[in-house]
């Protein structure tokens, strides 16, 4: 373990008023290093040299068209880095405000910060059924799911329905949401599943009466001072949007409209899949979470909910924290995160990692589904990151 908990400041980085730029200027572009409390300069050299290094051998393997990783602690960021350009037509280099498609961090960024404020503040039990929040989810089966088994990918649900060919209109999406049953008995197995998480963006406008964009805006996203984490990106914010897919459903190459076609026909607001965001604001998120809840004096979300949220639930059936994923040693965690970590992916090729034990988040954005989806070489480059990153300041990079 390279940082101790035990200390009230796990990391001060210097110059905090230049924000990602950290301790090392994109990833040692500059070597002028200011002196960091708690990382040597070796250790920020070498991280930046090894973030460098994963990027710049992802792009030559053609990953992904462009990506910004950054790493950091419950203070700040060490490095940051950004490679490649955003698109063919956009020979934009990816940067701390480049905004990204997050895709299934929606999951974790938006639906589960909404679900721990509901049930840190009471108003959501985990072992309540569903139907008692969501009266209008009448399917068969639908009663004996709780709110525990959706955020533990443990329903029963199935894993994905065509929505947005079954449905013409957000509400024939809905109902046909709402009509959907269980495929097997809750707690028995594990399926990730699209649906238990667009029914939890339904429990959140349920239980607080507000729709699921202006509740994560003002709740989670304001206070932490994510001023670029929103749903529906507006049109003049599309020159710092990282393009996505030349889709085949669409006929046209998608950019700055969310790129899951289900949340395409909820409006581009779900449970499942819609925020965009850039690097600066989820680096803010992720101190956040390693600062239990707590960020700049300012507690967004219930710290005993947050460890109850982030640990693994039930290993008979999966390690699936609730909403985030826990390290498997075959997922995007790598090798070399501890076994206390918690993290999540997004479909588009985004992922963050925190480790509580070892005060570290490990953040990768990308737009690797540019310009097909079919490119899957975005899982070595997550392990490869994660790993790296936790070896450079471990001092033990060569294992």
């Amino acid at each position: 373990m390279f940082l101790k908990r035990q200390s009230a400041v796990m990391l001060a980085l210097v110059a905090a008023a230049t924000g990602l730029l950290g301790c090392v200027k994109q990833a040692t572009g500059s070597r002028e290093l200011p002196s960091v409390r708690g990382v040597s300069r070796a250790q920020a050299l070498r991280l930046g040299d090894s973030v460098r290094a994963v990027l710049t051998r992802a792009i030559a393997d053609s990953a992904f068209p462009g990506a910004y990783a950054a790493v950091g602690t419950a203070d700040g960021v060490i490095v940051e880095y950004g490679v490649g350009r955003l698109d063919i037509a956009d020979g934009s280099r990816p940067s701390a405000s480049t905004i990204w498609d997050l895709a299934s961090l929606t999951k974790v960024i938006g639906t589960t910060s909404a679900m721990i404020q509901l049930v840190g503040s009471g108003r959501v039990v985990l072992d309540s059924p569903v139907v008692r929040y969501l009266p209008a989810w009448k399917a068969p089966g639908a009663e004996r799911i709780t709110v525990r088994h959706l955020l533990s990918h443990s329903s029963g649900m199935p894993a994905w329905r065509a929505l947005y060919k079954e449905a013409s209109t957000p509400e024939e999406a809905e109902q046909q949401l709402f009509a959907t049953s269980p495929d097997t008995l809750p707690g028995v197995r594990y399926v990730y599943s699209d649906l238990g998480f667009i029914l939890l963006g339904k429990l959140v406008e349920r239980v607080s009466g507000e729709r699921l964009a202006p509740f994560d805006s003002a709740h989670v996203f304001a206070p932490l001072g994510m001023t670029d984490t929103r749903y529906l990106p507006p049109a003049a914010l599309l020159p710092r949007i990282a393009p996505t897919e030349q889709d085949p459903w669409r006929q046209r190459k998608v950019r700055g409209e969310v790129h899951d076609e289900n949340a395409v026909r909820l409006g581009g607001v779900s449970g499942h899949a819609g925020l965009f965001s850039t690097g600066q604001d989820l680096a803010r998120f992720a101190r956040m979470y390693l600062g239990f809840g707590r960020l700049d004096g300012v507690r967004v979300l219930d710290s005993v909910t947050v460890a109850t949220f982030t640990r693994m639930q039930d290993s008979t059936i999966s390690r699936r924290a609730l909403g985030w994923e826990t390290p498997t040693g075959g997922n995007s965690a790598g090798g070399r995160l501890s076994p206390v970590a918690f993290g999540h992916t997004g479909f588009t090729g985004t992922s963050l990692w925190m480790d509580p034990a070892q005060g570290l988040f490990v953040l990768l954005l990308t737009n690797r589904v540019n310009p097909t989806r079919e490119n899957r070489k975005i899982a070595g480059v997550r392990t490869a990151l994660a790993d790296a990153a936790v070896g450079a300041l471990s001092g033990d990079a060569g294992r």
